[in-house]
Order: C-alpha cells, then structure tokens, then sequence
C-alpha cells in the first residue's frame, strides 16, 4: 500500500536546491521521475539520483509544452493513469476530526489511486491545497467535478469527442482550461480535501519552468482573459483584492455522475 501504483513525473527548472516535491517523495520512498531541461542535468545529478531524473529533448518552451511532453511519454508507457505534481510541494496532509496531519508515509497516493479506480469515467484527480480547506470547516472528504491544481491523476485514455488525446492547450491556466475540457466532455474530476498538498507560493520559491512568471502581476488580466476567451460559457473576469482574476462556474457540471466499474 506503500507504493504509487502509476508513474509520478515531477517537471521542475532551476530547483535543484530546493527539491520540494522530490525531497518529500524520497521520504515516501515514492517512484518518481524529476523532469528536467538538459542544460539543467549537472545541477541536478550532483544532488539527486541520476535514475530518478528524466530529460526533456527541449529547453525554455514553457510548462504546456513540458506537460504535453510527459504525457506522450506517459502515454507511450502504456500506462492508464500517470501523475503530475508541482515541484513545490512541501508534505501531503490529511484532515480527520479537525486535525490536518502531516503525513509520514506514502500511503495516501495509493489510497487515491484505489479510490479512483473504482469509476469508468475520471478524467482527473488530485488533493486540494492546504490552505484552502479550513480546519473548522464541514467539509465533505472529496468534491465531484471541480478543478484540481498542481497535483493531477490523469487518464491517457480521455479522448476529446472528435477522437483526438486530451493534452494542455494554453501557455496559462492551462490546468484550469484542461478541467473545464474534461467537464464539457462529460468526464468527472475528483478533489479529495481528506488528503491536501502544502504547495508553496510560486513566487516565494526560487526558479520555475514558466519564466514569465516575473511578468504576471503586470499581465494578470490580459492572463485571465485568456482562459475567459477560451471558455466565456462558464468563465468570467473578475477584480478581486485589487487583483484580476478568472472566475469559473463549476456548479453546471453537477450533472455529471461517477460511473462506479461493474
């Protein structure tokens, strides 16, 4: 129960001392692949183990590109299911009874797994961040058909409905954009708040595959206009703590249903 049953690819840039997400799965004692940009190697062979490291064939085309990358790879394992986690996380937590518990073994990845497994029709799974699930809160163990950042089971075997594979389509937003894809094609997501990951903030951690980042703030709304322009049905712009922001309306896709294998 220990193990992760499906590969974990963990794209990460100019992280090789921080190692977050890498640092934490070693302690799990997880399989796990960190992807890396090749004039990255050195950096990151001098503190990791070169088998645990996966180098991509290109270099600065951004996290889309990268996560499209995994996926063919992925794909091409011939695996069902492969996982994608941010290479800032900081420990995987579980809520019971009030209480978030950092975890000290890996056995919530294969918990997650089992549960996922049990339906036909989950194009996407993860945990919810930590500090959004409010310790005092009534708060249901998972939330069917919302969006999942950061830490995503995905399903190689999703299709869009003219055929075709499901990969990232926008340069941001990009996870958000592929939640609502998989919603409109009538697939479900799962957010488990049993189980959270502690991502730390982007900008306080140093490096990051998307360097643009150091522009976001000056580009924040033409970026969620982006995802509004993409899906004006059920996204919106909004002005929130003197910032702009996308705002999603997830609540349509109640509709869509776990369909629990025979």
């Amino acid at each position: 129960m220990m193990k992760n049953k499906y590969p974990i690819f963990i794209p990460s840039k100019s992280r090789h001392e921080s190692r977050y997400t890498m640092k934490t799965f070693d302690e799990f004692g997880y399989d796990y692949k960190a992807v890396i940009e090749p004039q990255e190697y050195d950096n990151y062979a001098r503190v990791m183990d070169e088998e645990k490291l996966l180098v991509l064939p290109f270099s600065n085309k951004g996290l889309t590109k990268t996560r499209n990358w995994i996926w063919d790879y992925a794909e091409n394992l011939g695996v069902e299911k492969f996982w994608t986690f941010d290479d800032n996380i900081n420990g995987i937590y579980r809520l019971n009874n009030n209480l978030s518990v950092r975890s000290s073994t890996g056995v919530i990845i294969p918990i997650i797994e089992n549960f996922v497994n049990r339906f036909e029709n989950v194009g996407v799974a993860g945990m919810n961040y930590f500090m959004f699930v409010p310790r005092k809160a009534k708060i249901p163990p998972y939330t069917v058909n919302t969006r999942v950042y950061s830490n995503m089971l995905l399903n190689t075997k999703e299709k869009n409905p003219d055929g075709t594979p499901f990969r990232n389509n926008l340069y941001y937003n990009d996870d958000t954009d592929l939640n609502i894809r998989m919603l409109k094609k009538g697939s479900c997501t799962i957010q488990f708040n049993a189980f959270q990951v502690y991502k730390l903030t982007t900008m306080t951690v140093k490096g990051g595959i998307t360097s643009s980042y150091d522009d976001m703030d000056d580009n924040r709304k033409a970026i969620s206009q982006m995802l509004v322009d993409a899906h004006p049905d059920v996204a919106r712009l909004t002005e929130k703590f003197g910032r702009w922001h996308h705002e999603v309306n997830y609540g349509i896709y109640k509709k869509n249903e776990l369909i629990r294998k025979k």
